[in-house]
């Protein structure tokens, strides 16, 4: 009776285990984030060996391990990118991961391994990085100063300053090119243009010399009226 208590008090234990704690830790793409684990050290007799790992804490050690330590340094580290860089001697055991990237997001095991069967403290961590925020592009500002004349009486200096938010060219305003910029305005000065003569240089010369021979034929006819006139 007594051992049939134990067998199942021993498979109740390997199949449930410890109660694991679970936290979550938030960083964006590209940050160095630091995942936080730490055991009690009252003396050296505490310190212990911990793996860190990715997915939850198993029954023993850790699966996909990342890095593990004696208690006193680290013994086991499988990229450059995972650290621990808290004081080992004291239980602090939390890692540090360099340049995060989306592909980090998910569960962590912090395993500290203690003395005796069942007493390692297991704590899961879930990891969520997010990419950077965007930063919107900030206004842009033109000031102009205008001042008076060097040789004028009066002094007066204005500024103008006028803000306006950055568009890109398919956001841009289309406006109509040349001297009018609506339809009404346009057809006005084609109007205009029609209702006006230009005369050229060569209709000009024509024009001179057409005056200056009626000119020349109206003086020759009062010179034979006066001669008739005197004969």
């Amino acid at each position: 009776m007594l051992s049939c208590i134990c067998v199942n008090w021993i498979l109740l234990v390997l199949f449930t285990g410890p109660t694991v704690s679970e936290r979550v830790v938030v960083g964006e793409v590209g940050q160095n984030i630091t995942v936080p684990c730490t055991y009690r050290v009252r003396s050296t007799r505490d310190i212990t060996s911990m793996c860190w790992g990715r997915g939850s804490c198993p029954n023993s050690q850790c699966s996909r391990t990342l890095i593990w330590t004696d208690g006193r340094k680290v013994t086991e580290q499988h990229s450059s990118r995972y650290l621990l860089q808290g004081n080992l001697l004291e239980g602090d055991v939390s890692l540090t991961i360099m340049n995060t990237e989306e592909a980090d997001s998910g569960i962590y095991c912090c395993r500290v391994e203690h003395r005796g069967w069942f007493n390692d403290q297991k704590v899961n961590l879930k990891v969520v990085i997010m990419k950077a925020r965007i930063s919107t592009a900030s206004p842009h500002t033109y000031t102009s100063e205008q001042t008076s004349d060097p040789g004028s009486t009066s002094e007066s200096s204005f500024t103008i300053t006028d803000t306006w938010p950055l568009v890109s060219a398919s956001e841009a305003p289309q406006t109509a090119s040349g001297p009018c910029s609506g339809t009404s305005d346009c057809s006005d000065v084609t109007a205009n243009l029609q209702n006006t003569t230009v005369l050229l240089p060569s209709q000009q010369y024509s024009e001179n010399g057409l005056y200056i021979g009626i000119g020349s034929c109206a003086a020759l006819l009062v010179i034979l009226i006066l001669a008739l006139y005197l004969t």
